[in-house]
């Protein structure tokens, strides 16, 4: 079985394992943790999603994101209960249910999905002119 396992190449590996830790990543113990962590969800994905109805994204781009059954306020909450000084980008409603996007200790956006089936079976109606 394979396993999809991307490599985000981080400035401080401690902070970020802290901040995928506080989104609610488990921290697999390895040897070489100053250097290397293995951080593990219950499963994991790749997405493709169109550019052309992405909101702006163009063809290419890569997010780093996750999706959960979690209340998206709880997730901010538990960031900062463990003191991670997270800015908030923002936590918005969109074509497939919910998103919290949040800055890691690289600057860089991540982005929380909470996703709602009916959400999504309408917004693809509405993409294809009622054929989903």
């Amino acid at each position: 079985m394979l396993t999809v396992l991307p490599i985000r190449y981080v400035a401080d590996v401690e902070a970020s394992r802290d901040f995928y830790a506080g989104l609610g990543l488990a921290v697999r113990e390895e040897p070489g943790a100053e250097v290397w962590v293995r951080l593990t969800a219950a499963g994991g994905a790749v997405g493709v999603h169109a550019a052309a109805v992405s909101q702006g994204r163009p063809p290419g781009t890569t997010e780093l994101g996750f999706t959960t059954e979690e209340p998206l306020e709880d997730v901010a909450r538990r960031l900062r209960r463990r003191g991670h000084p997270y800015e908030l980008v923002e936590l918005v409603e969109e074509n497939f249910g919910r998103s919290l996007r949040v800055i890691d200790p690289d600057g860089v956006v991540v982005q929380i999905q909470r996703i709602d089936p009916d959400t999504v079976r309408r917004s693809a109606a509405a993409l294809t002119g009622g054929r989903a």
